[in-house]
């Protein structure tokens, strides 16, 4: 069953549809100007609203199995749809709501675009510094050429080896020696500047330890510090397994195993993905992830937070998310699954996909990992955001975004 978190009329009154941002965030800054041809609706699209065909979408998957998690739609800071759906813990017997924090995957490397951009408008870090300027142990060509700018737009050209997906880390400090040495492992396959896979590892992992190298502190806690705390992000965090273990407020996930059954991938560590691209992956296994835990609320803080000033200034903030890169189209059902990589007018930009869809610009970033998936999206013409986050295999996170565009911009 679903449950309304807002949980009341409040809410599904639309919390008074055109008023000012809600905590965290102060007035939005658009992309563009008023002169986009994108004339402000009298009221929220109905597809939008509860009992409209995006919440009966949702509710008709949950009711099939093939959800749980929580849904959101927000408009100028404002919830007008949030569902939940399904157990966040099976054997505790604890339901998903809005204040529960899921694992992110990919979704959040543009927490570490907004950390060095933090860098650059403090003039600590240029985007034109080759890897060499701050990190040590690289091969020559990879420390001479490849710039922080080539790492953010997947242009790096690097190649970083596969990792034993087996490997059961036990500390923070093993888990950043671990990646210290992967990533020295690199290979320059391509010119840098040229496109590369999107998931080479590299080009997020070595910006990481650049913001290390620059702020002597650990990812984990500048980010923290500087993206989390300044967004107002409370329910969200680089949690250990541990905590992921014992904390009620941590969704677990529950990944889809050889025999077709799932299981609790962080009570379960002996178990892994069949699917081929995982290679009997396992997040459990990870002490602590780079990707860390969000609640759909803390990232619609997070995409405003962007453009209001808040975790950057905001000519950085546009800086973050020009469109840099064109590229294709990711083929339906892709790894990531984000919306603004399954379109043909899609760019990349800073650990992050920008696209024009519906006849607006959208930009955000999608992640899948056994046993979750998480998607936030911001339509800024019309200041709409969207948050999917899922803690089960089961979800179509790809179909579930087109039907959030598609509610949001009226065409997908």
């Amino acid at each position: 069953m679903g449950s309304d978190s807002a949980g009341g009329v409040g809410r599904r009154r639309l919390l008074g549809w055109g008023g000012l941002a809600a905590v965290g965030a102060a007035t939005w800054m658009p992309l563009v100007g008023t002169g986009t041809g994108h004339a402000e609706p009298a009221g929220p699209p109905p597809d939008t609203l509860p009992g409209g065909a995006y919440d009966r979408y949702v509710a008709r998957l949950a009711a099939e199995g093939r959800f749980s998690g929580v849904v959101l739609l927000s408009h100028r800071g404002r919830t007008v749809l949030s569902r939940s759906y399904g157990m966040a813990d099976r054997e505790k017997g604890i339901r998903n709501h809005e204040g529960i924090a899921v694992s992110l995957s990919s979704a959040a490397k543009p927490f570490c675009a907004v950390a060095v951009l933090r860098l650059v408008q403090e003039g600590r870090l240029k985007l034109t510094d080759t890897v060499g300027a701050h990190l040590t142990g690289f091969a020559p060509e990879i420390a001479d050429q490849v710039t922080v700018h080539h790492m953010l737009t997947d242009t790096s050209g690097l190649r970083t080896p596969e990792q034993d997906p087996h490997r059961v880390f036990t500390s923070r400090d093993e888990v950043r020696e671990h990646h210290e040495r992967w990533t020295r492992q690199a290979e320059l396959v391509a010119a840098p500047g040229t496109g590369t896979d999107g998931h080479s590892g590299a080009n997020f992992a070595i910006p990481v330890q650049i913001v290390e190298a620059v702020t002597g502190m650990t990812y984990w806690d500048y980010v923290e510090e500087n993206v989390f705390r300044r967004a107002g992000m409370t329910g969200s965090a680089f949690y250990t397994r541990p905590q992921w273990l014992t904390d009620e407020h941590i969704a677990h996930s529950y990944m889809t195993v050889a025999d077709g059954g799932q299981v609790d991938a962080v009570r379960n560590l002996d178990q892994g993905s069949p699917f081929p691209y995982e290679l009997d992956k396992n997040p459990g296994r990870a002490f602590i992830d780079y990707d860390g835990f969000a609640t759909a609320p803390d990232l619609v803080r997070f995409a405003r937070a962007i453009h209001d000033g808040t975790v950057l200034e905001r000519p950085y903030g546009e800086v973050l998310t020009a469109a840099k890169v064109p590229h294709g189209p990711q083929p339906e059902g892709g790894r990531a699954a984000s919306l603004a990589t399954s379109v043909d007018t899609s760019f990349g930009a800073y650990l992050m996909a920008v696209a024009i869809v519906g006849g607006q610009w959208l930009w955000g970033r999608a992640g899948v990992n056994p046993g979750s998936g998480a998607s936030w999206n911001v339509y800024p013409h019309t200041d709409w955001v969207g948050v999917v986050l899922s803690n089960s295999d089961d979800a179509p996170l790809q179909k579930i975004l087109q039907q959030e565009a598609q509610a949001v911009t009226g065409r997908y």
